[in-house]
C-alpha cells in the first residue's frame, strides 16, 4: 500500500523540483522558469497527497487519472513533476529541449506521459471535457481528468466554451486548476488577483468553486482536491492565488521575467535561497482495477443506391455512419449544432448515448473530440466545411498528440448556392491538407461517400471528408471499393488528348462535358481524384504521360485546392496543368449561376477544352 508524503516530504519535493526547473532550464538556455515556479505546490499536493491515482508503469492504463497542462509552457514543472515521481531520471530532464530529447519545449505525444499535446493556449479545458465525457458517459470508469490552467489564458474564447459544455453534462469527473499568478508575458493580466471576479463568473456558468488565497500552502490545495472528488453533478475549478517566480526573491511577483531562463550567477543566487533538501521522491496513488469496455469489430451491413438516383453526399454520410454504429462500438459522434444538415441525426437517433451535441462553439467540439480520441475512442466531428475553420489552430495542435480523429466538412463550396459565401467551405481542402499525414476524402456520389466513411473508420490518424449539399447522382455500382490514396478513371482512351481531374460536385460537370467533346470527335480522359490526400500519383503520372494537357476542376478557392495539389505532385513532369478553380467573390445564386461565373461549369469546361485543343493543333500546323 502506498502512503501519501508526509508534509514535510511535500515540502522537500517542492524544493526538488524547483531545482530542476531553474536547473533545466538553464542548462536549455531557454524555457519558462518563472510561469513553472508558480504552480509547484498546486502539482505537488496534487501528485503526492493520495490525490491522484495513476499506474506509473503503464502510462495508458484505462482508469488512470489524467493529468493535462493547458499551460503548456509550463513544461519544466510537468516534466520536473514526473522526475519526482521517478518516472524521468533526473540527467534526463537536464537534456530538456535539446534535438534528441523527448522532453520538448511544450509537451506533445513523444512524451509517454502527456496526455495531449499543449503550448498554445486556450485548448486543455475542451480536451479535460472530452477525457471526462468518455469516462462519464462511454466507458463509466472512476478516473478524474484535472487541467492546469494559467491566468492570462482564460481570455481565450475557447475556454469558456469549454467550462459550458463542462456544465451542461454536469463532469463532475473534471477538476480544473486555475494558477492565478497575476502575469502574463507583458504585464499583468486582465483580471490580475481578483480571484472573486473568477469565482463570480466560473458560478454563473454553474460551476463549483474552491477559491484558495495562498496557492503555496500544500494542505490547503490538497484539501480543495478532495473536495472536489466529493462533488457528483458538477465541474470543479480550483482558483488559487500563486506567485509567479515563487521561491527566489529576485524573480518573486517581478514583471519582465516570462520566457527567461537565469544567467550563471543568478542561478547560484537562486540556488543558495532554495537551500540544501535531500533528494526525496514520492509515489502515486495506484488507481483501481477496471479495463475498458471491449467490443470486437465486425463488418458493417451492405448498403445499396439505384444508379442515376440523387443522393446529396451529405446524406451518405449520414447513413454510413449509422451503418457503421453497430460493428464498430468505438465509434462516436459530435456535430456542432447543425445536425440535421450534415445528417449527423442519422447516428443520434440510433445511438444516443454516442451522440454528443456541442452546439455552437466549434473550437471547444475539436478539443473536445481529440480528448476523446486519446481514450480510445473514434469521433467523427462534422459542422459545416466553412465553420471548421474556426478551429484550425485545435486540428493543426491534435497532429502532436498522434489521435485518431476524424473531421467531416458539409456544405462545401459555392454548391450551395443562395445562402452565400459566409457557409461556403472554399478553403477547408487547403487547411487541411497542412496537416501532415491526414487523409483528405472527397467523394462524388452516395456509394463513394459510404465507402469512404468506412476507410475513415479503419484508418489510423487524422482524416478529413467533404460533403456537399445538393443531391448529385449516383454513378457508382455498390460494390466498388475506394481505398485512401486511390482514383477512379472513368473515361479513358488510347486517343486521349486532354485529362480533366475533378472531384466531388464539379466531376459532374466534367462527365457532361467529356460527353459533349466526344460527340464533337474529341478524346478527354477523366479521373475522379476522390482521395485528396494522399494522392493517386501513379495514376496521376500515367495520364501527364499520355495526354498533353490536365486541366484541374474543383468548387473549391485555387490557393491549397485539388489544382495545386496535382501541380506540386507533378512538378518535374512537363505535361502543362491548368487549374479551373473559384477565382471571382462568390455570391447567392443558384448552383448552376454559381458555376457558372466561377468558371467550373460544363460549358465552360468544355470551352477550355477546345480552345487548347485548338491552340495544339496551330502549334503543330505552324
Amino acid at each position: 500500500m502506498i502512503v501519501p508524503a508526509s508534509s514535510d516530504q511535500q515540502t522537500q519535493i517542492a524544493s526538488n523540483i524547483r531545482k530542476w526547473i531553474l536547473n533545466s532550464t538553464h542548462r536549455a538556455g531557454s524555457g519558462h522558469p518563472t510561469s513553472s515556479l508558480s504552480a509547484v505546490e498546486l502539482m505537488v499536493a496534487l501528485f503526492f497527497d493520495g490525490n491522484f491515482r495513476y499506474d506509473i508503469d503503464h502510462p495508458q492504463y484505462a482508469n488512470n487519472d489524467r493529468l493535462i497542462f493547458s499551460k503548456g509552457h509550463a513544461s519544466p514543472l510537468f516534466y520536473a513533476l514526473w522526475c519526482a515521481a521517478d518516472a524521468v531520471d533526473e540527467d534526463d530532464l537536464m537534456t530538456y529541449r535539446q534535438f534528441d530529447s523527448v522532453l520538448e519545449g511544450h509537451p506533445t505525444s513523444r512524451f509517454a506521459y502527456t496526455e495531449a499535446a499543449t503550448g498554445s493556449l486556450g485548448q486543455g479545458l475542451s480536451i479535460g471535457a472530452g477525457m471526462a465525457l468518455a469516462a462519464k458517459y462511454l466507458d463509466q470508469l472512476p478516473y478524474r481528468t484535472y487541467v492546469l490552467i494559467g491566468d492570462s489564458e482564460l481570455a481565450e474564447g475557447s475556454q469558456w466554451e469549454a467550462i459550458e459544455i463542462a456544465a451542461h453534462y454536469r463532469l463532475n469527473n473534471l477538476i480544473g486548476i486555475l494558477d492565478v499568478n497575476r502575469l502574463g508575458q507583458r504585464g499583468e493580466t486582465m483580471e490580475g488577483y481578483h480571484l472573486d471576479v473568477y469565482r463570480r463568473r466560473l458560478d454563473a456558468f454553474g460551476w463549483n468553486t474552491i477559491v484558495i488565497p495562498n496557492g503555496h500552502d500544500i494542505g490547503e490545495v490538497s484539501k480543495a482536491y478532495r473536495q472536489a472528488a466529493e462533488l457528483t453533478d458538477r465541474p470543479t475549478m480550483i482558483i488559487a492565488r500563486t506567485v509567479k517566480g515563487k521561491g527566489v526573491s529576485f524573480l518573486e511577483n517581478e514583471n519582465g521575467w516570462h520566457g527567461k531562463t537565469l544567467n550563471d550567477e543568478q542561478l547560484v543566487e537562486a540556488l543558495r535561497e532554495l537551500g540544501e533538501v535531500p533528494d526525496v521522491r514520492g509515489q502515486l496513488k495506484e488507481p483501481q482495477h477496471a479495463e475498458f469496455p471491449e467490443f470486437q469489430a465486425s463488418d458493417p451491413p451492405p448498403f445499396h443506391y439505384e444508379r442515376g438516383d440523387h443522393v446529396a453526399t451529405r446524406t451518405a454520410y449520414g447513413n454510413a455512419l449509422a451503418r457503421l454504429g453497430d460493428s464498430r462500438m468505438d465509434l462516436v459522434a459530435l456535430d456542432g449544432e447543425v445536425s440535421n444538415s450534415t445528417r449527423a441525426e442519422f447516428f443520434q437517433e440510433k445511438y444516443p448515448e454516442r451522440y454528443f451535441e456541442m452546439f455552437i462553439a466549434e473550437q471547444n467540439m475539436v478539443g473536445t473530440a481529440l480528448g476523446m480520441a486519446l481514450r480510445g475512442k473514434v469521433p467523427f466531428v462534422s459542422t459545416f466545411a466553412a465553420f471548421l475553420t474556426r478551429a484550425f489552430d485545435q486540428i493543426r495542435m491534435a497532429r502532436y498528440s498522434n489521435p485518431n480523429l476524424k473531421f467531416v466538412g458539409s456544405h462545401a463550396g459555392v454548391e450551395i448556392g443562395p445562402d452565400g459565401p459566409s457557409q461556403m467551405g472554399l478553403e477547408d481542402l487547403a487547411m487541411f491538407r497542412t496537416v501532415m499525414d491526414a487523409a483528405i476524402l472527397y467523394p462524388c456520389d452516395a456509394v463513394a461517400t459510404e465507402r469512404c466513411v468506412e476507410q475513415l473508420a479503419n484508418h489510423e490518424g487524422i482524416g478529413y471528408l467533404r460533403t456537399t449539399r445538393g443531391k448529385l447522382p449516383v454513378i457508382y455500382d455498390d460494390k466498388e471499393q475506394f481505398l485512401i490514396g486511390g482514383s477512379k478513371t472513368l473515361r479513358e482512351s488510347d486517343d486521349d488528348e486532354v485529362t480533366l481531374i475533378s472531384a466531388g460536385a464539379t466531376l459532374h460537370q466534367c462527365l457532361a462535358a467529356e460527353e459533349e467533346l466526344r460527340a464533337e470527335g474529341l478524346a478527354v480522359r477523366v479521373i475522379d481524384l476522390y482521395s485528396i490526400q494522399p494522392l493517386d500519383l501513379d495514376t496521376l503520372r500515367v495520364a501527364s504521360e499520355e495526354t498533353s494537357l490536365l486541366i484541374t476542376v474543383e468548387d473549391h478557392f485555387a490557393a491549397g485546392g485539388i489544382g495545386e495539389a496535382v501541380a506540386a505532385a507533378l512538378s518535374d513532369q512537363p505535361t502543362p496543368i491548368r487549374s479551373l478553380a473559384v477565382t471571382v467573390r462568390p455570391r447567392s445564386g443558384k448552383t448552376d449561376e454559381l458555376f457558372e461565373l466561377e468558371g467550373i461549369s460544363k460549358a465552360n469546361i468544355v470551352k477550355v477544352v477546345r480552345e487548347a485543343l485548338a491552340t495544339q493543333t496551330e502549334v503543330k500546323v505552324g
